[in-house]
């Protein structure tokens, strides 16, 4: 089955690859990626620790949240959520067209 393609104004062909996952692992729940975000695909959520008395001085700079991926099928593969990610969480796949 066939990806789905566009042009672009000057006429070249451009295949979208959306959203796929987000590495929650490396997430640092700044909310850039949130707020650039067009459709709605993104939810920042609280941090789920194992442990309540985790003295870690890890890089998350004291936040309690991660992103998520509210509605993944809203994405239209701008790709603006991983250009503004410091961390680059964001895989990307084509998607077959639909019929």
């Amino acid at each position: 089955m066939p990806n789905i393609t566009g042009l672009t104004l000057g006429g070249t062909s451009w295949t979208p690859e959306f959203v796929t996952n987000i590495n929650q692992e490396h997430c640092i729940g700044c909310g850039r990626c949130y707020k650039v975000c067009p459709r709605d695909v993104l939810n920042l959520i609280e941090k789920v620790t194992d442990d309540d008395d985790s003295d870690d001085d890890s890089d998350d700079d004291g936040d309690a949240s991660i992103m998520s991926l509210k509605n993944a099928r809203d994405c239209i593969g701008c790709g603006a959520c991983n250009r503004v990610c410091p961390k680059k969480c964001y895989s990307y796949a084509p998607s077959p067209v639909l019929a």
